[in-house]
């Protein structure tokens, strides 16, 4: 499909409309998918075939002292997943000092079977086994 011979001059006449905030078609965001909508072109027009004028969008828009929309949402996304990292590696650490405690009381529960088990041995005699209690009647 051939790009429409005044596609450029739409695309430039809705970054102007963008830029000075006066949009017409878009929601008027810092984003190729609102200056795509403001000119009434595809995104891959702009994407793909005018690559140029893309810059060109995000370079005003960075002269302007602002920053793209979707740079602003990569940031609060690298933001978020820092958080996120900070609170899975507290949460490996606790859980690492969590495995130790085990271990210590495993290792501590291995001695004492060992223990007794040794006692058991020694004295074969000291061991007396239990009378079992009757069950009760099975209810019918």
């Amino acid at each position: 499909m051939s790009p429409a011979p005044d596609e450029r001059d739409r695309i430039r006449a809705a970054m102007d409309r963008i830029l000075v905030g006066n949009p017409q078609r878009s929601n008027g965001a810092l984003t190729i998918v609102a200056l795509a909508v403001e000119a009434d072109v595809p995104r891959n027009a702009l994407t793909q075939r005018h690559l140029d004028l893309k810059n060109e969008f995000y370079e005003k828009v960075r002269a302007r002292g602002g920053m793209p929309d979707c740079e602003k949402r990569l940031r609060r996304q690298l933001v978020k997943a820092k958080e996120l990292r900070a609170q899975a590696l507290k949460e490996i650490e606790q859980l690492k000092a969590d495995n130790q405690a085990l271990v210590g009381a495993l290792h501590q529960v291995v001695m004492e079977n060992r223990r007794l088990r040794l006692q058991v041995a020694e004295r074969p005699d000291n061991l007396h086994v239990l009378p079992s209690q009757p069950r009760p009647p099975a209810r019918q």
